[in-house]
């Protein structure tokens, strides 16, 4: 007993003196005046301790890739720096803490052997023998390009059910997404009525302009990498939130996650972004299929079909910016439509003999970046599925698709037919149906890959898989109801 005080007694001796060092060198570096030195040394301490706590509980290194995550490209407007990168380094950080542990305990592994992460790691497969790919020029591109495109669920998914493996974590998961996404409408609706902080003012002036204060009016963005990314975000939560808000028992619950689901779809409103108004459309068509309920199946495809007509066949509310911006979405003699129309067909040309794509990294931002005088990088691709499509070819194209489809066709039947606790059923419901709604909303804007949504994607999709285990354990159950009634 004296010999383990002794060595605590020590082990806080020593933290105070490292502390009191790395204090010391700050001060040292700020006197001559290297500030990037002193804060490296102020900083580092921090650091230390936070990695540690990922050594401990993964879990904590899990919860900080979600929340970093959803401000990342944001921040870059304030501090440049790879914070895209930080994600990378945590998901790493992660895997490397589980394999030191697994040393000294059992890591349950297992749980993540399932065709979830059979079909991600053959997607990710697919994308790394891109690397070979005789179209492809740049390798640096490749890197920075394949993270979003597949690395990123190639290690959160398997991490997901080896830690996540409880349904409080989606509990937890849902309730910071809903307090992200109060945020992001704060921050949006601020940008409306207050009008741009000077950060985003100099984004803007540096070429946002070009997409975001158009003839039509402004387009909002908050605190995300554009207009486009936050409305498709704010269409998901949207619908998450409506779906929860709906089916909840308590009417606290009801009042709060309403509320939020409103919020979200000003945002989206706001965004400007017609494309994300798939979202909803999507989202909640396969709620109403979902639901199994006629009283929710058919005065839900009357709203919908309600708000096409009103869209596309009426000019009520064409004062209003929103709405007007929201009708040209539907209407097939818009310029950016014809624009896009065009931009494909150029493409079809050029990847006629290229199966394989250009490479991937060729296209878009990365193209621009990395290898800017070639074909692709110079022809927008906008959607996703074109982007897919011209840095993998026709064969990642049709392979991504089938995966997609693979994943959507099974969480419905997981759902539908071997769940029966709502308490499970209607998050996962809601979770299922945004992830519809932004593959839709991905065919008109490259949303499905972006920070926040990927990442909440891939949890979600792990989440909807483990759900059939949570049901049949009634002690997983019996937990997750009591921490319910904590929630909201």
């Amino acid at each position: 007993m004296e010999a383990i005080s002794a060595k605590i007694q020590f082990t806080k001796i020593s933290a105070v003196i490292l502390l009191v060092g790395f204090l010391l060198l700050a001060i040292f570096m700020f006197l001559r005046q290297n500030f990037v030195g002193g804060m490296v040394f102020l900083l580092a301490p921090f650091l230390i301790i936070f990695i540690g706590l990922i050594f401990k509980d993964a879990r904590i290194g899990l919860a900080s890739v979600f929340i970093i995550n959803y401000f990342a490209l944001g921040l870059v407007r304030y501090v440049p720096a790879p914070w895209g990168l930080s994600v990378d380094g945590l998901l790493l950080l992660v895997w490397v803490s589980l394999f030191f542990k697994a040393f000294s305990e059992r890591i349950p592994m297992s749980k993540a052997r399932n065709d979830l992460t059979l079909v991600v790691s053959i997607w990710y497969g697919y994308i790394f023998l891109q690397l070979f790919n005789p179209e492809a020029v740049s390798r640096e591109a490749w890197f920075y390009a394949m993270r979003g495109l597949a690395f990123y669920q190639f290690l959160i998914i398997p991490l997901s059910f080896v830690l996540l493996d409880h349904p409080r974590y989606m509990r937890m998961m849902i309730n910071a997404w809903a307090f992200f996404t109060i945020l992001a409408v704060l921050k949006g609706v601020i940008q409306k009525f207050s009008g741009f902080d000077p950060f985003e003012q100099k984004w803007l002036d540096s070429g946002g302009a070009l997409t975001h204060i158009i003839v039509t009016g402004t387009r909002y963005f908050s605190f995300f990498s554009d207009a486009g990314n936050y409305g498709a975000s704010m269409g998901f939560s949207g619908v998450v939130f409506s779906i929860i808000a709906l089916h909840s028992k308590k009417l606290k619950k009801k009042l709060i996650y309403g509320i939020i689901a409103l919020g979200a779809f000003y945002g989206l409103l706001i965004s400007g972004t017609r494309g994300a108004l798939a979202v909803p459309a999507g989202g909640f068509l396969l709620y109403t299929i979902l639901s199994k309920r006629m009283s929710i199946l058919i005065p839900g495809l009357v709203f919908m079909i309600g708000m096409f007509v009103f869209l596309k066949y009426t000019t009520i509310g064409q004062n209003n910016y929103e709405i007007r911006r929201a009708r040209t979405a539907l209407d097939p003699d818009d310029a950016s439509f014809k624009v896009r129309r065009e931009n494909q067909k150029k493409l079809a040309v050029y990847l006629a003999a290229r199966p394989l794509g250009g490479g991937v990294g060729s296209a878009g931002n990365w193209g621009q970046r990395f290898t800017p005088n070639t074909f692709l990088a110079n022809v927008p691709t906008d959607s996703w599925y074109v982007m897919i499509w011209a840095e993998t070819g026709v064969v990642g194209l049709i392979l991504h698709i089938i995966i997609l489809l693979f994943i959507l066709i099974k969480g419905v039947w997981i759902i539908m037919a071997k769940l029966k606790d709502t308490e499970l059923i209607y998050p996962l419901i809601g979770l299922l149906s945004g992830m519809f709604g932004i593959m839709l909303a991905s065919y008109g804007n490259g949303v499905l890959g972006q920070m926040p949504n990927g990442i909440i994607i891939y949890l979600s999709m792990a989440f909807i898989w483990m759900a059939r285990k949570w049901e049949t354990d009634n002690a997983t159950r019996k937990t997750y109801q009591q921490h319910a009634e904590l929630s909201f």
